[in-house]
């Protein structure tokens, strides 16, 4: 797993090596763009543009809601990132810490429209998932939601059929949704499978 020194190191390239995976419809990042502009039009279908995006990154979806007039607030593990987020949203509200450990204080004392994570998520265990996500339901107002954007399967045949596909490149250190076995426990999650590898998870409230 990448620590922050990793990701700070990875952030000027992030794009670019992005970009390359998705236009190849390679793993990990087939259909990322079509899962970005999937929550993008969720976002901004809804009312109230109040949002919170865990693992930012270089703000490619972030940046394009600021653009459409939302409030962004934000927590990353990498100062780099947050360095190339905060140059794309001047007005955003940014810490830095690692969201498994907790957010940000100022970031639990307001509520949100909508809590957005694009291919971040996967670093949490699946015993973090479920508490971490009921966790966050508390801080949407009602009618807000959560969109979860990532490396993502409905079952878990499905995921292990691409880590047969993907051999040595698959990430043994990334830990991915399988919405079969998150749905009972999170009884009003949707999932998209959006590509072979690739899929949108949301939870309202």
């Amino acid at each position: 797993m990448l620590n922050n020194t990793g990701f700070d190191l990875w952030a000027d390239g992030y794009d670019k090596s992005v970009g390359l995976s998705d236009e190849n419809n390679t793993y990990p990042f087939a259909g990322y763009r079509l899962v970005l502009n999937r929550i993008y039009n969720e976002v901004l279908s809804h009312p109230g543009k109040t949002v919170l995006d865990l693992g930012f990154g270089t703000a490619v979806l972030s940046s394009k809601l600021y653009e459409k007039g939302c409030t962004i607030f934000g927590q990353d593990f990498s100062f780099r990132m947050i360095e190339l987020a905060q140059e794309k949203m001047p007005d955003a509200k940014l810490y830095q810490g690692d969201f498994s450990q907790g957010l940000a204080e100022e970031l639990t004392h307001r509520k949100y429209d909508a809590i957005i994570a694009t291919y971040s998520l996967h670093h949490l265990t699946d015993e973090q998932k479920i508490p971490f996500l009921k966790n966050l339901l508390s801080l949407l107002w009602d009618g807000g939601a959560i969109y979860i954007g990532d490396v993502a399967f409905k079952t878990r045949a499905m995921l292990e059929e691409c880590r047969m596909q993907t051999g040595e490149q698959w990430d043994d250190d990334e830990i991915y949704f399988v919405y079969d076995e998150l749905k009972e426990a999170l009884a009003n999650m949707e999932f998209e499978q959006v590509s072979y590898c690739a899929g949108v998870l949301s939870l309202g409230r």
